[in-house]
């Protein structure tokens, strides 16, 4: 799929999570409903760091797309020295490494232990990296007429307030882990949920997702996950563009109402 259905399947799965939450009895906090579904947004499409031509490559300027090409070789050289007797041979590492829930795993711990252990300033950069993604993805249109120094500020201003939003008492910084120390650690879960989003949207389109790599199925270590092939649509097309991207408008809303409706 694109940079802007991934957003938004990122943000709706958060809304999701959090209705489920609230009609369960145990509704999160306004300001983590808020904050997860944009960071959810924004880290749905840092899979495809991978690919030089993607919406994240455009995010930070020169550096976004050095680090794309870094990932993009890196990728590539992982499923040279891994790849089954059945999988095909690939020229560059596009829906590789950065697409399985392995990545999505290691991102999303490596994001909780950096903001437990690097204060408030880890947190800060944590917010405004995904934050100035989720502009990109849900705002592309916006997004790709102004200035990149606007987008950055706009991320930078917004995990400033929000990051002050959450450090008040009862706001969320320690939701889900009270403990001693464990401010924060919740934000690798939006991460992790905002990955595996992107690669269950890439799953429904012709190419399919390697996403249970390393696990093998049959003679392939990265097997093409997928719905039948009658079932899949090319990326970009109109069931992406009218049907997937108008439901997931509709279901975050009515996600976000459902969990608000209990805080």
């Amino acid at each position: 799929m694109m940079g802007p259905a991934h957003s938004l399947s990122g943000a709706a799965a958060w809304l999701g999570v959090g209705a489920a939450m609230a009609a369960a009895g145990d509704p999160m906090p306004w300001p983590v409903l808020v904050v997860g579904a944009l960071i959810c947004a924004g880290a749905a499409l840092a899979p495809d760091l991978d690919h030089k031509s993607a919406t994240i490559s455009r995010a930070f300027g020169p550096i976004s797309r050095a680090l794309c090409g870094i990932i993009d070789k890196l990728s590539h050289s992982v499923y040279k020295a891994t790849r089954g007797r059945g999988d095909p041979r690939r020229n560059g590492g596009h829906r590789t490494l950065t697409h399985t829930w392995l990545w999505a795993v290691l991102i999303g711990a490596g994001a909780s232990a950096l903001a437990v252990t690097g204060g408030r300033w880890a947190v800060l950069g944590i917010l405004f990296v995904h934050l100035v993604l989720a502009v990109e993805g849900l705002l592309w249109r916006a997004a790709r007429t102004s200035s990149d120094v606007l987008v950055w500020l706009l991320g930078a201003t917004s995990a400033w307030i929000l990051a002050g939003v959450l450090d008040k008492p009862g706001n969320g910084s320690d939701w889900l882990f009270a403990g001693p120390g464990q401010e924060y650690l919740w934000l690798g879960l939006p991460i992790v949920l905002g990955a595996l989003m992107h690669d269950i949207g890439d799953a429904l389109t012709v190419s399919g997702c390697p996403v249970l790599w390393p696990i093998p199925v049959g003679r392939k270590r990265w097997y093409p996950v997928g719905p039948p092939k009658a079932m899949r649509f090319k990326a970009g097309s109109w069931v992406e563009l009218k049907v997937l991207m108008p439901a997931f408008l509709v279901l975050g809303g009515l996600s976000g109402l459902g969990a608000l409706e209990f805080i």
